[in-house]
């Protein structure tokens, strides 16, 4: 059923990316083919994609992150891991039915990785981008202090489970509305939301052919 999304798998713990994981589940399209997570880290977020498509790919420059994903994902058919910078490795336009990125677009060029992750979707499919941004005014700090007690009881909800996978980590450069604007620019028609745990959602449709 649409809006339904696969268990957690073994080995799952929660963090301020994990958190927004069931939101990108819940945008892969019916009947998707090929996945794509580029910045994938321990690789997942590829494992629980590899319950919604046919097959998954985890891209990461990080040699240590690639390694840890594939013995990770040594028990799932449907998933490989690609060990590759994105802007480098370059994708192959319209071939994948969804891509997907966590907390990993604000360590590249954002506009030209956006049109990279873009171009590579087919029509019908769809791109979803979760990231950080930097504050631009003080509207954006006060957004940000709620946070604050959403991550408190989080972490009491989550207690026991809460960690890290070790990757690289980076300040983000660009502030939440230079972000916005340059999504809506690159990508007609798209959402943009800022979340409460100090991340935000960029979610995107190719549409149809026709």
């Amino acid at each position: 059923m649409r809006g339904t999304h696969p268990p957690s798998p073994a080995g799952y713990y929660w963090n301020h990316n994990t958190h927004y994981h069931d939101l990108i589940l819940r945008a892969v399209p019916r009947g998707c083919g090929d996945a794509l997570d580029v910045g994938c880290g321990d690789g997942l977020l590829v494992r629980r994609l590899a319950a919604r498509a046919g097959h998954v790919t985890g891209l990461d420059p990080s040699p240590e992150m690639i390694a840890a994903a594939r013995l990770a994902s040594r028990d799932v058919p449907n998933a490989d891991f690609v060990e590759a910078d994105l802007l480098s490795h370059g994708l192959p336009a319209g071939s994948l039915d969804f891509v997907c990125s966590v907390a990993a677009i604000h360590h590249m060029d954002f506009t030209a990785a956006l049109t990279v992750m873009r171009d590579a979707v087919r029509p019908g499919g769809g791109l979803v981008v979760i990231s950080l941004a930097a504050d631009g005014s003080f509207g954006d700090r006060l957004r940000g202090a709620a946070g604050v007690p959403a991550h408190h009881l989080h972490r009491r909800r989550h207690r026991g489970r809460a960690g890290d996978p070790g990757a690289p980590v980076a300040d983000p450069e660009m502030t939440w509305g230079e972000v916005r604007d340059e999504a809506l620019r690159l990508l007609p028609g798209a959402r943009f939301r800022r979340h409460l745990l100090w991340r935000y959602s960029i979610s995107w449709s190719r549409p149809r052919a026709g």
